[in-house]
C-alpha cells in the first residue's frame, strides 16, 4: 500500500509583499490556481515506480553487488543508483560540506546582523506603528505579519483564508512599507553587509563559487553539453 503527500512550497520575498494588488485580492495568500498549476508540474509522469525500481533507486533491500532485475542485469551500486549519482556529482569537489552549509549558513548571520541593526529595528519601528495606527495588530516586523498563524490555522496547502482582517492587514503591511520606505532601509543595510561579508571573507567564497563551478561541469557532462566558451 503505498500513500502519497502533496505538499505546496510558499515564497515570499525577505521583504515581505510589496504588491498592493496582491495585498488587496490574496492578502498573505496566493491565487488558489497556483495551486493546481504547482501539482501539475510537481507530480509523477507516468506511472507509480514499482517497489523493486525503487529498491534499486535508493539502495535498500538489494545487498551492494546485488543484481538489478530486467534484461542485462547490472549490480546495484552502494546507495543504490542515486547514491551513485551524488557521488558522481560531488567528483573533483574540493570540501562538500563548505559547498553545500557555507553560504547559507552566512546568509543566516547576515539576517540576524540586519535584524539587530539599530536602523532596521528603527524602521520596523517605524512601520508597526503604522499598521497599528491603522487599525491592526501590532508586528515586531513585516515578516511577523506575514507569517501571523491566524492566516494559514488549519489549511493544508499552504495558503491563507483572506479573511477581512488578513487582506487589511496586508493592505496597511504594503501601504506602510511604501510611505516610509521601510524596504529600502532593509535592503540598503542588507547590501551593506553583504558586501562587508563578501569583502572580509573573499577567499571561502571564492572556493565555494570554484567547487560549484566543478558540479556544473560534471552535469554538463552527463547531459552531453558543451562547456561554455571563455
Amino acid at each position: 500500500m503505498s500513500q502519497q503527500v502533496t505538499m505546496t512550497a510558499v515564497s515570499v520575498s525577505p521583504y515581505g509583499i510589496f504588491d498592493l494588488g496582491q495585498a488587496r485580492r490574496w492578502g498573505y495568500g496566493f491565487d488558489p490556481r497556483r495551486t493546481a498549476e504547482w501539482d501539475a508540474e510537481a507530480g509523477p509522469k507516468g506511472r507509480v515506480p514499482t517497489q523493486r525500481e525503487d529498491e534499486v533507486l535508493n539502495g535498500y533491500g538489494t545487498p551492494v553487488g546485488g543484481k538489478a532485475g530486467g534484461r542485462g542485469r547490472r549490480e546495484v551500486p552502494e546507495g543504490g543508483c542515486d547514491g551513485e549519482g551524488a557521488r558522481r556529482l560531488m567528483e573533483g569537489v574540493e570540501d562538500e560540506e563548505r559547498l553545500l552549509g557555507y553560504v547559507s549558513r552566512r546568509t543566516q548571520e547576515i539576517d540576524r546582523a540586519v535584524a539587530k541593526d539599530e536602523r532596521v529595528r528603527r524602521a520596523f519601528r517605524d512601520w508597526s506603528r503604522c499598521v497599528e495606527g491603522k487599525g491592526f495588530k501590532e508586528y515586531e516586523s513585516p515578516v511577523a505579519a506575514f507569517h501571523d498563524k491566524a492566516w494559514r490555522a488549519g489549511r493544508k496547502d499552504g495558503n491563507t483564508w483572506r479573511g477581512e482582517r488578513e487582506l487589511g492587514t496586508a493592505v496597511a503591511d504594503v501601504e506602510c512599507k511604501k510611505k516610509l520606505n521601510t524596504v529600502g532601509v532593509w535592503w540598503a543595510v542588507s547590501n551593506e553587509k553583504q558586501r562587508a561579508e563578501m569583502r572580509d571573507n573573499k577567499a571561502e567564497y571564492a572556493a565555494v563559487r570554484k567547487d560549484r563551478g566543478r558540479v556544473r561541469a560534471t552535469v554538463r557532462e552527463a547531459l552531453g553539453e558543451a562547456p561554455p566558451e571563455k
